[in-house]
């Protein structure tokens, strides 16, 4: 029973076991962000379940992002606390929301308060995963450990839109899908609670470039002084480099958030896609993602560099969203068009994000490798500060969503109904509608309303008296929906394409902030300076092994 609270390992493990705990951060995050971004998948149905507005809806997950942030701080403590059981009990918490909290919520406030937890655990997490992460990845794996560890997002971005597409025809209660997420989230925290170890801080707290340093490391464990490494935490970490690299991904990142929070509302309200067709859209954009992190880790570590990468992905990343933002005023734009574009966005978010992690837990092991966490924590703060602001200005720059999603749906179901009794009443003179609204038998205001049908729409008298006949079997609730609401969504409709565009260009802004500050970050530009800088470290770690060896010896 101890071991499912103590889970330190006084050894740095074999290849297997290390590979196995990697997996299992791995899956962790994966399923973490499953439960954090579910609700994206069904946003516009738990909007009308609550009866919420959009505003509402978006500052309830501005608070949990601001939650988060706050406990990405509170997460630096795993420098001296430890990992694992972070990861495995906020697992266990986040699954019976997920479960059981959520979708019980019995109004929207409750939801509310349950979302805000949701992103309170998040936020220990994200820092506690990533640093296990680098705590069993030397340096020179370090860009594709990372790549899988992003994976977890963006996988769990993917499952979303899988689950969701393949699932809401036969399922369509949004409730459905937090049930299944939540499942997945209890057994995961089961395979954790046994199967996740962590590192002893003597041995974490070292640098490791190859994984041929392990030997050296495990020697000078036993002379390492925690307290002192861990004293004034803060004072290390924050420094122009940290904050620097921090600040830069989180505007580089806007677009991804963006994505993942809005895209089945920006396409169904600007393109008129379904829910499912949206989250399609997203199964193609989350898989070229994915695939973009894991290859990009690879060719990072086997060419020894990150900064070349992180440029060709800022460069590509600042291209595509361009071409998607003029697209934003082309209606008609096709499906597969749009799979192209962003699916080459994500292609190259992924070949700038992976190396970015690497060399932002390289930059932190610069200042000083006891502290991982702790520059984590600064980063997750960062980032999840910067995506609240996001997302609290976004309702005012696109203020055409708020009616769009609201009441857009029911305008656009009612006017397709009753397209033909609406073109008729279209064709009858405001003042004379409302004089039969008072008193449907009038006859002079009929007598006018059918010349007026018959004139606007060049029809005969016969046919004027039908149509006038038939719109007056419209129930007075629908139509009365339809006077009140229809032409604020029609001028919403009109306006979303060009107000979405600046959101765009908002996010193109947060791309090109992120290439100057690359230059802040360790690492190599040429992969021959790198291998150079390899060969002198391997001399480095021979030269102390060996005065370890005769320091032994003599003793």
């Amino acid at each position: 029973m101890s071991r499912l609270w103590n889970r330190t390992l006084d050894h740095y493990p074999d290849t297997g076991p290390r590979v196995f705990y990697l997996a299992i951060v791995v899956l962790s995050t994966i399923v973490l962000y499953y439960e954090l971004y579910v609700q994206s998948a069904v946003s516009t149905n738990i909007i009308a379940q609550y009866h919420m507005s959009f505003p509402f809806f978006v500052y309830i997950v501005v608070v949990s992002n601001a939650v988060g942030a706050f406990a990405s701080l509170v997460a630096g403590l795993a420098d001296r606390w430890g990992r694992a059981n972070l990861v495995t009990y906020g697992l266990l918490v986040t699954g019976l929301l997920t479960w059981f909290g959520l979708p019980n919520s019995p109004n929207r406030w409750v939801y509310a308060v349950l979302l805000a937890g949701l992103g309170f655990v998040e936020g220990i997490v994200l820092v506690a995963t990533p640093a296990l992460v680098r705590d069993y990845s030397p340096q020179l794996g370090r860009a594709s450990a990372m790549g899988f560890w992003t994976m977890g997002p963006v996988i769990g971005s993917l499952i979303v839109a899988e689950v969701a597409s393949h699932t809401l025809a036969s399922h369509p209660a949004w409730q459905d899908q937090f049930d299944i997420c939540g499942v997945v989230g209890v057994v995961v925290f089961v395979v954790a609670l046994f199967g996740l170890r962590e590192l002893s801080p003597r041995i974490r707290d070292q640098l490791m470039v190859k994984l041929e340093d392990r030997v050296l490391i495990e020697a000078r464990a036993a002379g390492i002084d925690v307290q002192e490494a861990l004293r004034h935490p803060w004072r290390q970490m924050l420094h122009l480099d940290i904050v620097g690299s921090a600040v830069a991904i989180s505007t580089f990142l806007f677009i991804y958030y963006t994505m993942v929070v809005f895209l089945v509302v920006y396409f169904g309200t600007v393109f008129a896609f379904s829910v499912q067709k949206a989250d399609a859209l997203g199964n193609w954009v989350w898989a070229f993602d994915a695939l973009s992190l894991v290859v990009t880790g690879w060719l990072s570590d086997r060419l020894r560099v990150r900064k070349p990468f992180m440029v060709v992905g800022g460069v590509g990343a600042i291209v595509m969203t361009t071409l998607f933002a003029l697209r934003t005023s082309h209606p008609h734009t096709g499906y597969y068009t749009f799979v192209i574009i962003m699916s080459l966005l994500a292609v190259f978010l992924g070949v700038a994000f992976a190396p970015w992690m690497a060399s932002f837990t390289e930059t932190v092991e610069r200042r000083n490798p006891a502290l991982t966490a702790t520059g984590l924590a600064i980063w997750g703060w960062i980032l999840r500060v910067l995506v609240a602001v996001l997302l609290l200005v976004l309702p005012h720059v696109v203020t055409s969503a708020t009616p769009l999603v609201e009441n857009g749906t029911q305008v656009q179901a009612l006017a397709k109904e009753f397209a033909g009794p609406i073109q008729t009443l279209g064709a009858v003179d405001p003042k004379t509608l409302a004089i039969l609204s008072a008193n449907p038998k009038n006859l002079p205001a009929g007598i006018t309303a059918l010349g007026e049908v018959e004139a606007k729409l060049h029809v005969t008298a016969a046919v004027a008296l039908a149509r006038l006949d038939a719109a007056a079997k419209v129930p007075a609730a629908d139509l009365a929906f339809l006077q009140k609401y229809g032409p604020t969504v029609e001028k919403a409709a009109a306006a979303s394409p060009a107000e979405w565009r600046k959101w765009w260009w908002v996010a193109v802004g947060g791309e090109v902030v992120f290439l100057p500050l690359i230059f802040l970050m360790a690492g190599r530009w040429s992969p021959a300076a790198a291998r150079r800088d390899e060969q002198d470290h391997a001399r480095q770690v021979e030269a102390e092994l060996a005065a370890l060896g005769t320091a032994r010896a003599g003793a």
